[in-house]
């Protein structure tokens, strides 16, 4: 396995530093919602500091920014306040969202000068943005003698060991609504499982146009709803007695149970996507089954996916499980197999096998 040389390797004292972090957290009203992501990026911030670093510049995305209502409800200032409440220093400055500038997501080499102008090193931090070229992930990597943070280095360790010989049985779950994203996931990693157990939206798909090269784990019941709201009549059929016009939200108890025994039975773990409306009270008891019995199992597991990371942080239960990625797409991606631009520009470091 690849690994990027870490941000150890460099002697920042006394040097400027620019680091791309994923500061891309949930907004609601103008308030961050979760603050993960920025917690996320202190150790390799603290470590440059604690290491004499002359100024830490760090830049981010946040949301994708269309309009000019956009670049007020996306402006920075809330994640370089909440930076500033978690690691006060006067040397850590934050700059404003990079999807700002055009340059940005069209990797523009006048935009990565830019960044660069004036800076002696570069970290790049944001695993969840690794699979992007774009100006600051990829260009300004090639301009600037170029480290891997911490975080990003802990992603691909983590990840990369799904990868390699597992401890069996192995067992894939995956669920959520965007389907298109996880079926080359599901491809690349389900002909190594043992089981995979299928949920959400993602298991109607499945079952209609049976897209999968391998057998899995469909529910056998769910939780249907006459209509997609929170307070809709709700029932809990047969996955071949779902009544006409109605939708089913959630897996239904008996898939809930055997999906869980599955999964405290397992020795790795990987979980992407919920097993239904979870945001909604009464269409949550699948994704909390799954997420407990991913929790008490005696497994290295890894969750991954912004809706299930949600889900098992919300439960309380991150702390019980091997890796919550905070990766997203990238991790998608990297667990396909694909070799990721933003990874790709910082030379090789450590190679370790998978």
């Amino acid at each position: 396995m690849r690994l990027p040389r870490s941000v150890e390797m460099a002697e920042v004292g006394g040097r400027r530093v620019l680091v791309r972090a994923d500061f891309n957290v949930p907004l609601a009203g103008g308030v961050i919602a979760d603050d993960t992501r920025i917690r996320a990026a202190l150790p390799t911030l603290r470590w440059l500091l604690d290491h004499g670093a002359s100024e830490v510049v760090v830049c981010s995305h946040l949301g994708r920014p269309k309009d000019a209502a956009d670049h007020e409800r996306l402006a920075i200032a809330p994640v370089a306040q909440r930076l500033r409440e978690l690691l006060p220093d006067s040397r850590l400055r934050v700059l404003e969202n990079t999807r700002f500038h055009p340059g940005e997501t069209a990797n523009d080499a006048v935009f990565a000068a830019e960044l660069a102008a004036g800076m002696d090193l570069f970290v790049n931090d944001a695993f969840g943005s690794a699979h992007r070229v774009h100006g600051s992930t990829a260009g300004v990597a090639r301009l600037l003698p170029s480290y891997g943070g911490f975080l990003l280095l802990a992603e691909i360790e983590h990840l990369g060991r799904l990868l390699g010989d597992v401890r069996r049985p192995f067992v894939l779950v995956a669920g959520g609504a965007k389907v298109e994203d996880k079926l080359a996931v599901l491809e690349h990693l389900g002909g190594r499982a043992d089981q995979v157990l299928i949920g959400g939206k993602m298991a109607e798909q499945v079952r209609v146009h049976n897209p999968l090269s391998f057998p899995c784990e469909l529910p056998t019941d769910v939780v249907a709803a006459r209509s997609f709201a929170a307070d809709a009549e709700a029932l809990a059929v047969g996955v071949d007695d779902i009544p006409d016009g109605w939708l089913g939200l959630d897996i239904g108890p008996e898939t809930a149970m055997a999906f869980g025994e599955i999964l405290r039975g397992a020795a790795t773990i990987f979980w992407n996507g919920p097993m239904g409306v979870f945001e909604w009270d009464r269409f949550a008891t699948g994704t909390r089954t799954v997420a407990e019995a991913v929790a008490s199992a005696d497994a290295y597991a890894v969750v991954g996916g912004g809706d299930s990371v949600r889900a098992i942080t919300e439960l309380g239960l991150a702390g019980d499980v091997s890796w919550v990625s905070t990766g997203g797409g990238a991790s998608l991606e990297f667990l396909e197999g694909r070799e990721l631009p933003g990874i790709a520009a910082i030379p090789e470091g450590e190679s370790r096998p998978c």
